[in-house]
C-alpha cells in the first residue's frame, strides 16, 4: 500500500526536522542515561526507575519512528504555487461564521502542522476539506456532528 503524502510547509518541514535532530542526539543520550543509572541500583524486577526510563524510551523510539514516517512521506508546499484564487493547501482563508457573524483566518496545512489554537487547520479536517477549492464569495458547508456549519470565504491570500 502507497503511503499518502503529508503536505508540509518549510517552516513545518525546518521544525519536524529540528525535534527528530533533538529526539536522536540529545533525548536518546538522557534515556540511556537514566536506564543505566536506575540499573545501577540493583534487582530490575522491583525497580520503579528502571520501569519509567523504559517506558519513557519507548515512547522515544514511538515518536522518532512517527517523525521519520513524516519526513520521509512529505511533500513540501511551494509558496510560488499558492494561489489566491481558489483555497489551496497553504492558503490563509478569511471566513465569516454565518450564524454567529464572525469572522476567522485559517491557514490550511497538512495534518502533521495542523495547530488549531494558532489558527492552522488540516486539509483532512473537516473544515478544511469544505473550504479546499472555494473561491471568494462562496458559501461552504462544514458538516459537523451538531449539523451543518456555512462559512462564506471573504478573502485568500498566501
Amino acid at each position: 500500500m502507497a503511503e499518502k503524502h503529508v503536505f508540509l510547509t518549510a517552516e513545518g518541514l525546518a521544525k519536524l526536522e529540528n525535534e527528530m535532530d533533538d529526539l536522536k542526539s540529545v533525548k536518546r543520550k538522557e534515556v540511556a542515561e537514566r536506564i543505566k543509572q536506575a540499573l545501577s541500583f540493583g534487582d530490575i524486577s522491583e525497580n520503579s526507575e528502571y520501569d519509567q526510563a523504559k517506558n519513557e524510551q519507548a515512547q522515544l523510539e514511538e515518536r522518532i519512528a512517527k517523525l521519520e514516517n513524516i519526513l520521509r512521506n512529505a511533500k513540501l508546499i511551494d509558496e510560488d504555487e499558492i494561489t489566491t484564487d481558489k483555497v489551496g493547501i497553504g492558503s490563509k482563508v478569511l471566513v465569516k461564521d454565518l450564524e454567529y457573524d464572525e469572522e476567522m483566518e485559517y491557514v490550511i496545512v497538512g495534518s502533521a502542522e495542523s495547530h488549531p489554537y494558532e489558527g492552522k487547520i488540516s486539509n483532512e479536517s473537516p473544515v478544511g476539506k469544505a473550504l479546499l477549492g472555494g473561491k471568494s464569495g462562496d458559501i461552504v458547508e462544514v458538516h459537523v456532528p451538531d449539523g451543518i456549519i456555512k462559512y462564506k470565504i471573504l478573502d485568500i491570500s498566501r
